[in-house]
C-alpha cells in the first residue's frame, strides 16, 4: 500500500503547538482568507534596513519552525495573528517564511498545504528569481492551487492566490526545463547576488523534495552533495539523480516521494531540524 502524506497534519516546522488559542482566533476557514493576512506578518530583511530595527531582530530570518515565528511576532504584537501589523512589528524573514507560515495556518485549520522551493517569473521580466511558495488541494477543481502569500493584496500579479502555469517552476519543473533546453539556466537565481545558473536550480530541485515531505528548510541550508553541486564539483551520477527526482516530483505519488527522500544525498539531517 502507499504510503500517504498527511499535508493536512503539521510537519517539524508547521506545528503550532503552545501558540496562544487567542493569537489564532479569527484565523479563516478559507484558504485564501487564511493565507491573507500573512502578507502584513512578514518583512523582508533588504525593506528591514530601512526601519533602523535592532541588529539582533535580523537573525529572525534564520528561525525554522512556524511556531517560533509566531511567538516572536506575539512578542512584537499581541494581537491575532488576523490584525495586520506594522512593519516594525512584523517578523523579518524571506519569501520561505511567508510560505511556511501561510502552510501552517492552513494546516492548522485542517487544509492539505505544503511549501514550495523554486523559481518565480514574475518578479523580473525574463528571469526566474529564487522563490518559495504555499500551495493546497481544492477537492472541487482537483488539484494543488499555488498561493503566493507574500504579494496577496499588492499588484505585482492580478491572480496571486491561483499562480498560472509557468508563473513558478518548483525546482523540478525548472530541472526538466533546463534538461530539455526549455530555459537558460543562466537567467535563473538568486536576486541581488551572483547565485545563478544550474548550480541554483539544482539546490532548489533539492530543497523542493524536501518540503513534499514536510521538511521546510531554509532557503541557505545545504545538505548531502548541495555544497559540491553548487560549487560544480558533482557530475553526470548526481545531475542523474536529479532527472529522477524532478519524475517523482512531477509524478506527485506519495510512496515515490517519501522512498527518493530516503536517499542518503536528498534526506534532511536532523542536525538541521530542529
Amino acid at each position: 500500500m502507499a504510503k500517504v502524506i498527511d499535508y493536512a497534519a503539521p510537519g517539524p516546522f508547521t506545528g503550532l503547538d503552545g501558540v496562544s488559542s487567542l493569537a489564532l482566533e479569527g484565523v479563516a476557514t478559507d484558504p485564501v482568507d487564511v493565507c491573507f493576512p500573512v502578507h502584513n506578518l512578514v518583512i523582508q530583511p533588504t525593506d528591514a534596513q530601512a526601519l533602523n530595527l535592532p541588529a539582533d531582530r535580523f537573525g529572525e530570518n534564520q528561525v525554522r519552525p512556524a511556531s517560533k515565528l509566531v511567538r516572536q511576532l506575539l512578542a512584537l504584537d499581541p494581537a491575532p495573528l488576523t490584525t495586520a501589523r506594522e512593519p516594525d512589528k512584523r517578523v523579518v524573514g524571506t519569501c520561505r517564511h511567508f510560505a511556511v507560515l501561510s502552510c501552517a495556518l492552513l494546516r492548522y485549520r485542517g487544509v492539505a498545504a505544503r511549501v514550495r522551493c523554486g523559481f518565480a517569473t514574475y518578479f523580473q521580466r525574463g528571469q526566474g528569481l529564487d522563490h518559495w511558495i504555499t500551495e493546497y488541494w481544492d477537492d472541487i477543481s482537483t488539484r494543488w492551487i499555488r498561493v503566493d502569500s507574500e504579494i496577496l493584496g499588492k499588484t505585482v500579479l492580478p491572480h496571486p492566490h491561483d499562480l498560472r502555469p509557468g508563473e513558478f517552476l518548483t525546482g523540478g519543473e525548472a530541472w526538466s526545463a533546463f534538461r530539455s533546453g526549455e530555459i537558460d539556466a543562466s537567467t535563473f537565481g538568486v536576486f541581488g547576488t551572483q547565485n545563478w545558473g544550474a548550480a541554483e536550480i539544482r539546490g532548489n530541485a533539492v530543497k523542493d523534495l524536501a518540503a513534499l515531505n514536510k521538511v521546510e528548510t531554509l532557503p541557505w541550508d545545504e545538505w548531502g552533495r548541495m555544497t559540491d553541486a553548487y560549487e560544480g564539483k558533482t557530475g553526470a551520477d548526481y545531475d542523474a539523480l536529479l532527472d529522477e527526482l524532478a519524475v517523482v516530483c512531477a509524478t506527485d505519488d506519495p510512496e515515490a516521494v517519501t522512498a527518493l527522500y530516503g536517499h542518503e544525498d536528498l534526506k534532511v539531517p536532523e542536525s538541521l531540524i530542529h
